[in-house]
């Protein structure tokens, strides 16, 4: 599937995402603790979620439980 396809995608899961506090990446504009956003694809070390802009976006599962 290409990624430009995953925003119609159904959602494989729902993460909650539990903090914003990044070292490196602004994060706190696009996900709100607390609030669930659906997984549309995974892999080991990142999660794509639909984040509060409406686009699905790649973020370190760090972020989500």
């Amino acid at each position: 599937m290409k990624f430009t396809e995953w925003k119609d995608a159904p959602a494989i899961r729902t993460v909650k995402c539990t903090h914003t506090d990044a070292a490196k990446y602004l994060v706190s504009n696009v996900l709100t603790p607390g609030k669930e956003y659906e997984v549309k694809n995974e892999t080991d070390e990142f999660i794509f979620v639909k984040d509060n802009t409406g686009n699905v976006a790649g973020y370190y599962k760090t972020y989500f439980e």
